[in-house]
């Protein structure tokens, strides 16, 4: 592959980004599966099981409040009303409190007594796992938005399909997120009172 005249030359990845991507994909699923099995096999006395839950809303706030606000932001871009480039910055710059907040929530979480047996526990294991794989995929998302034109008519390399598409794939990416955390903050409340 050779650049263009008067242009740095493209530098080559030593690992492609669909390697990068499925290894971490196989990397969360082996954390959630190793959380779930820790949580079955340990118990927190008193004191660090409220610790624990101290720290679990504590990672639900951070969290839960940065995903609200990209998506939010994102809603705000598929309605019209605000530019593409601030909801690209926004989820940029929210990204490690979305995972800091995910991973306190997992790893706190396992030593609050989570009842693998119960229903409710299962599907919110499960959306935890759905979130996590979904937080990937939005990830892969913003390199695909950022080449989208800031404004004005679309040029020639993305066609209105490509682009409709790319916006629905947002969407379900943004409905899926919140699926998966309120379902999971609900079933956390649910749990908490028996």
């Amino acid at each position: 592959m050779t650049a263009p005249v008067g242009s740095a030359p493209v530098p080559t990845p030593l690992v492609a980004r669909s390697v990068l991507i499925s290894a971490a994909a196989a990397g969360v699923c082996a954390v959630w599966a190793a959380t779930v099995w820790a949580a079955v096999h340990l118990r927190a006395d008193p004191l660090l099981h409220d610790v624990a839950l101290f720290v679990h809303l504590a990672c639900l706030i951070v969290g839960f409040g940065a995903v609200l606000t990209v998506d939010w932001l994102g809603l705000l871009w598929l309605l019209g009303k605000r530019p593409l480039t601030e909801v690209l910055r926004a989820a940029d710059a929210v990204h490690p409190p979305i995972w800091l907040g995910l991973a306190g929530l997992v790893g706190s979480g396992m030593l609050l007594h989570p009842d693998p047996g119960a229903l409710l526990t299962r599907v919110k294991l499960g959306l935890v796992l759905v979130v996590a794989l979904n937080g990937l995929h939005a990830w892969t998302l913003q390199p695909r938005l950022a080449a989208l034109p800031a404004g004005g008519p679309e040029p020639a390399t993305v066609s209105r399909r490509a682009r409709r598409a790319l916006v629905a794939r947002c969407a379900s990416t943004v409905l899926v997120s919140q699926l998966g955390w309120w379902g999971a903050t609900v079933i956390g409340f649910l749990n908490s009172r028996r």
